[in-house]
């Protein structure tokens, strides 16, 4: 049964007939219907024949390397013209057949339902998996859309919700159309708003029906809140994204139920691969490819090129995930929050519900320097593992005022009367803001000659900044209700001189802030009051579904 920490429900096999309603005696499980009351929707009949393609290709892959290695002489070409040729050509058939009959017997296996609290999905041929996911607990939802799938116009669809790696529910593959009715859906319910009909996803027999969705009363969709480091044009955007206000009379959706977005930006193609280049990935290409070269010079040797080959497409292959992964990268606004659209080879469409982001990150590189350019990312919750990289990115390179005003989508209010002003101060150390932040004392430069200057807090009414570095300049941004746990480290040079590290645990990603070398009395103090602003701040947090409205 899910619990509020991880929003996700694993059922073991056999499990299906049980009745699924949460006991209504268990604080924090939402009353599901039964598992016969919901409508199972099964995805796109073409399905098998996208995921087939992966081990066909495998397969391909598999028996030119194994013709090429023992095949006769000639290889794979004289294999292909020998009288056994239809070995090979069977062989691959046999494999196709095998993959993509196993892809129809999974397609026929899964289904997937929308409750009103809950997203269930039944998967699984030998071993039957049951997985819920609370819709009160989203944290994002993504719409995938790999090659393959793009031919047939077809897109996965995935749910993050709390808890860990492996808490998300992918749904595919569903016709483009289908996945973003489905999405608006999920949002819609996720916010608190009821939907009057369902509108259920087309399979091979089914169609689109109309349907509404119908807000609390008393409250209205409501685009993000003006933040303070925005300017004035992105300002208005976002006021216009959301249609109604608080205390208007109750709005319904037509059956697209697609809430309006408003774009704030997109990164230009040129001053994304300006910024790969400006890469340590590239630097350190470069002069390892300048090395082999010397080398292979001065001994002669060609079979230095092969020993490198290994770190050079590593690297390659590093450069060339990040130019196709952000390529055309957009960030809009809405009032079911924020939307990132990027990719080349396969594109990804993000929603980050309101309050979803656990902490910022805004990183600048030495090489980035002269351009003033920095690169934003978030932790959220959900996110990890193998996509952290890719999910994680809020912005992959931009001006400093696009940076501040994609960390104002996500964190409107700073809680203080000047935020450019602290902010600039966080990310460059501005000598005459320093007052606002709590330096490391100056007898730590032995410790760190470079940087000491710049190892620092400030405190404001919203989020906690920490800000270090000197060659890579980092400010990390913390919510203060986002706190999940904090932590001091001292080691032995530190303890002789009287400092210590301060961390705030976040969620898993690669934002993990902290400040080294505070003096000890400033990081126990630190850490004494934000535990204290933190329980506070969660005690008078909104509720999770954004749009109900909270008890007086």
């Amino acid at each position: 049964m899910s619990t509020p920490e991880n929003g996700l429900d694993k059922r073991e096999p056999g499990l299906d007939k049980l009745d699924q309603r949460g006991a209504p005696d268990q604080p924090g499980v939402p009353d599901q219907p039964a598992a016969e009351d919901l409508e199972w929707r099964r995805v796109h009949p073409i399905t098998p024949l996208v995921r087939g393609w992966a081990v066909v290709g495998a397969a391909i892959v598999i028996l030119g390397q194994q013709s090429l290695d023992g095949g006769p002489r000639g290889g794979l070409i004289a294999l292909v013209t020998s009288e056994y040729w239809w070995t090979l050509f069977a062989a691959l058939a046999a494999i196709a057949l095998v993959g993509w009959g196993y892809s129809v017997l999974a397609w026929r296996m899964t289904t997937f339902a929308i409750g009103e609290e809950t997203v269930h999905l039944r998967r699984g041929i030998l071993f039957r998996q049951q997985r819920h996911a609370r819709l009160d607990r989203l944290q994002s939802v993504d719409i995938r859309q790999p090659l393959v799938a793009r031919f047939f116009g077809l897109c996965e669809l995935t749910l993050e919700t709390a808890g860990g790696t492996d808490s998300g529910v992918a749904i595919g593959f569903l016709k483009g159309s289908d996945a973003d009715e489905l999405r608006a859906e999920l949002l819609a319910r996720a916010a608190g708003l009821k939907v009057a009909r369902k509108s259920p996803v087309a399979d091979a027999r089914s169609r689109t029906t109309p349907g509404t969705v119908t807000a609390p009363a008393g409250t209205g969709v409501v685009g993000a809140p003006v933040p303070g480091t925005q300017d004035a044009g992105t300002q208005d955007a976002v006021e216009q994204a959301g249609p109604g206000l608080p205390g208007a009379p109750e709005p319904t959706a037509p059956a697209s139920l697609e809430a309006p977005q408003v774009p704030v930006l997109t990164v230009p193609l040129g001053r994304l691969i300006a910024s790969v280049v400006r890469s340590g990935a590239t630097i350190t290409l470069l002069v390892w490819a300048l090395g082999v070269l010397v080398v292979m010079i001065a001994t002669g040797e060609l079979a230095v090129i092969s020993a490198s080959l290994p770190a050079v497409l590593g690297a390659g292959g590093y450069l060339f995930g990040r130019l196709t992964g952000e390529f055309d990268f957009r960030v809009a606004i809405s009032p079911d929050g924020v939307r990132l659209r990027h990719g080349m080879l396969e594109t990804r469409s993000q929603t980050i519900p309101p309050g979803r982001v656990q902490a910022v990150r805004l990183v600048q590189s030495v090489l980035w320097r002269g351009r003033d350019w920095w690169r934003v990312q978030v932790n959220v919750a959900g996110y990890g593992g193998e996509s952290e990289e890719k999910n994680s990115v809020l912005l992959p390179v931009g001006t400093r005022d696009e940076a501040l005003t994609v960390l104002s989508l996500v964190l409107p209010d700073l809680g203080v009367d000047e935020p450019r002003r602290i902010l600039d101060a966080g990310l460059d150390g501005d000598s005459r803001a320093e007052s606002a932040y709590v330096t490391a004392p100056r007898r730590t430069r032995i410790l760190d000659p470079v940087a000491w200057r710049r190892n620092g807090f400030t405190v404001t009414g919203r989020a906690l900044l920490l800000r270090r570095g000197r060659m890579v300049k980092i400010l990390d941004v913390v919510p203060h209700e986002r706190t999940q746990s904090l932590g001091l480290s001292q080691g032995p040079w530190q303890r002789r001189l009287g400092v210590a590290s301060f961390q705030v645990h976040s969620t898993e990603g690669p934002v993990h802030p902290e400040v080294p070398h505070l003096g000890a009395d400033d990081a126990a103090r630190l850490m004494a009051d934000q535990a204290l602003r933190a329980r506070t701040a969660r005690a008078s947090a909104g509720p999770e579904r954004w749009m109900e409205r909270q008890d007086e």
